[in-house]
């Protein structure tokens, strides 16, 4: 977990705390030579006694705790670009989001489900390059090929029923779009993950399939649902007000087909693994993925804050070092200078 470096501001509270008991004190040492004598004779009494250095001490001090406070926050500027190689391969992942993944005979629903599974499966990446597509009757780009899974996962759960406008369930757009995601000339292996209940509406998801196969790409499909299937609640604020119903006002039903999804994976020499065990879908992921020959690639640049937190550190340190030969005494050769009318 990154340290949010920002809090060690807070510590700069300490400072004027530090002030306040120096004064503090300052005017105790004060009254108790009044109560001893007068100052006049006490100072006699006492003529290498000096009254600014005392101060010269606090305010080196203070300066010090400032650089190691500073030190801690780690202020960083300027940028240093590089270029990071990676070994791995590109994955698309196509998000069925049409209205029939919102059936809920999958807890918490399909769409949710599916969710889960394309962030577990992210989570056991290494360096491969991943992408989404999402889909319903026509195919929409949610994330280009990126290393950063962060962002990914971020796109991912703002995903919902409503980013693609027209319904329905079209695979062979959903293969077409994500054919797009990879590089024709790059000889990395890719693999598109594709996520739906299989209800198809479209007729061309083999053909699809097929022209994938012969671009090199290898397509696995995670069937979520069930064969009893389930209604489609429709929500208003979180809450189900009635239920998708067909052109004859009777409610619909909707099915998961796994026929449809097996046939794509197998045009592709890939494979079809049910979504409804998470953990069996992992474990299948995971053992296609290191079936899968990885290739070297050159990721995009990283910007890189340099640290100064040493120059902080050095001048705090620096001071420390010079406040132990700060004496509380008279320096001879300032005092005959009289800068600060300490002689009478």
């Amino acid at each position: 977990m990154e340290l949010d470096e920002n809090k060690y501001l807070y510590l700069l509270f300490i400072l004027p705390i530090v002030a306040v008991l120096f004064l503090l004190n300052l005017y105790w040492k004060r009254k108790k030579q009044r109560e001893f004598g007068d100052l006049d004779l006490v100072k006699k009494l006492s003529p290498e006694s000096s009254f600014f250095k005392p101060i010269l001490k606090l305010v080196v001090m203070l300066l010090a705790l400032t650089g190691i406070i500073f030190g801690l926050v780690n202020p960083k500027i300027g940028t240093k670009m590089e270029k990071v190689k990676r070994e791995g391969i590109d994955i698309v992942f196509a998000m069925d989001v049409s209205k029939s993944m919102l059936a809920e005979d999958v807890a918490p629903s399909r769409l949710e489900k599916s969710k889960q599974i394309v962030s577990q499966i992210i989570n056991q990446l290494g360096s491969d390059r991943i992408g989404i597509v999402a889909y319903a009757g026509s195919a929409f780009p949610v994330l280009p090929i990126t290393t950063d899974y962060s962002v990914a996962k971020m796109f991912l759960q703002s995903m919902n029923t409503d980013i693609v406008s027209s319904q329905g369930t079209s695979l062979d757009e959903a293969i077409k779009l994500s054919s797009t995601y990879f590089d024709d000339k790059s000889k990395t292996s890719k693999l598109l993950i594709l996520i739906s209940d299989g209800e198809d509406h479209s007729e061309g998801a083999a053909a699809a399939a097929e022209e994938a196969n012969k671009q090199g790409m290898k397509i696995i499909t995670i069937g979520v649902g069930t064969e009893k299937g389930g209604t489609i609640p429709l929500r208003v604020n979180g809450v189900i007000q009635s239920f998708k119903r067909d052109n004859n006002n009777e409610v619909v039903i909707t099915k998961m087909n796994t026929e449809s999804l097996k046939a794509i994976a197998k045009a592709t020499k890939g494979g079809y693994v049910s979504g409804n065990n998470t953990k069996e879908v992992l474990d299948y992921v995971k053992n296609a993925l290191d079936n899968i020959q990885k290739t070297e690639f050159e990721s995009t640049q990283m910007a890189d804050f340099q640290s100064q937190f040493q120059w902080f550190l050095g001048f705090a340190f620096a001071l420390l070092f010079l406040d132990i030969f700060f004496l509380e005494r008279k320096t001879k050769w300032v005092g005959k200078l009289n800068l600060f009318n300490e002689k009478e």
